[in-house]
């Protein structure tokens, strides 16, 4: 018996979801790591002073900060209070020895707005809410009160309040890809994050951005047929799967999972050819394949097949002569059954994914 496969419906765009891609998505290559981890405690003055210095970095991901203003009253109100308030996690690379934020967004940037004044970041005309503590007990003798409004010894108190850190750093192997699983393992209130969030979290840098340009591109999003970006990266990691693939696909190990995310961190921040090499590519495969197929060209059973997408994008963007028969050699391709289950079963074991590429070459450009 084949596996099952089914559809799922994206808020943005349609992917066709087989059972061993979903398998692929859940696992993780069996690999040890030798992690480092200590307690610190930081005091609240020690921590603002190190992110204005740019010590501490916080992830750019969607969600960014979405406390509202009484939740993050009731925090300074904690410290104040003396109250215990949970611990937060840093990871630090060996290479920069900054601190990455992957657990306690909310509560730093509660703290950090706090003693500059302001709630939040700056709207589209420039201007920052004033943060004044609400929501708190009538009586209480914080409430409404500004960071400037604390009287000497308040303000004493709470740039002196501690608020202890997990830092977390990785020894071996040296490629600090444990951060990913890190993050991933922490992510667990509200809506979790997919993949590709993930991967924006922890592996921010020019590739990433470079991917989010890339999805903005005219041709991109009718291939895709949705004219808007999806709200989860589904899109964005179709375009880090064809790259990849691109680069490394003779050496492609599952699950794709991984093999996506070992590529984005050792390409995190490549030299300007490699960006503009592949910004040309990656127009020109747009282009190429809307003139010779119109749109939707890789939603064969209703959906996207992401298995037809990456062996046959990637098989474009290598030539730059298209043979004239193309449209008949694409339905040729189409009616190959051993494309078709590559593009259904196991599609991302080693060898399916490498013969699958191999086959698209042949039959499309031999």
């Amino acid at each position: 018996m084949g596996e099952e496969h089914g559809l799922v419906k994206a808020e943005d765009i349609e992917v066709e979801e087989i059972d061993s891609e979903i398998k692929d998505s859940e696992s993780t290559r069996s690999l040890e790591y030798e992690i480092m981890t200590y307690p610190a405690d930081f005091t609240l003055e020690v921590l603002y002073g190190k992110w204005k210095a740019g010590d501490i970095e916080f992830p750019g991901f969607q969600r960014g900060f979405v406390w509202k203003i009484a939740q993050s009253s009731r925090l300074v109100e904690s410290f104040m209070m003396g109250l215990p308030v949970p611990q937060i996690f840093f990871y630090t690379e060996r290479s920069s020895h900054k601190l990455l934020v992957i657990d306690g967004q909310q509560r730093l940037k509660s703290v950090f707005y706090f003693i500059e004044g302001y709630f939040g970041e700056e709207d589209k005309s420039g201007r920052r809410k004033t943060f004044r503590l609400k929501g708190l007990e009538e009586h209480s003798k914080w409430d409404k009160k500004q960071f400037k409004d604390f009287d000497e010894a308040d303000d004493l108190k709470f740039k002196g309040a501690v608020l202890r850190a997990v830092v977390i750093k990785q020894l071996d192997p040296e490629d600090d890809t444990s951060i990913y699983h890190i993050f991933e393992r922490l992510n667990t209130g509200g809506t979790l994050l997919t993949t590709q969030e993930v991967r924006n979290c922890v592996y921010s840098g020019t590739l990433n951005d470079f991917l989010f340009e890339l999805n903005e591109y005219g041709n991109w999003r009718e291939i895709l047929g949705k004219p808007d970006p999806d709200s989860r990266q589904r899109d964005v990691e179709l375009i880090l799967r064809y790259l990849a693939l691109l680069h490394e696909g003779e050496t492609y190990k599952k699950p794709m999972k991984e093999f996506l995310s070992v590529f984005m961190k050792h390409h995190q921040n490549p030299e300007d050819s490699f960006i503009e090499v592949e910004r040309e590519r990656f127009i020109r495969t747009c282009d190429i394949l809307v003139e010779k197929f119109g749109g939707k060209p890789f939603h064969l059973r209703g959906p996207l097949n992401a298995a037809t997408f990456d062996s046959v994008f990637v098989t474009f963007a290598k030539h730059e002569t298209i043979p004239e028969d193309i449209v008949d050699r694409y339905e040729k391709l189409k009616l190959n059954l051993e494309f078709d289950e590559s593009t259904r079963l196991a599609t991302t074991d080693n060898e399916v994914v490498r013969n699958r590429l191999k086959l698209v070459e042949t039959i499309l450009f031999g």
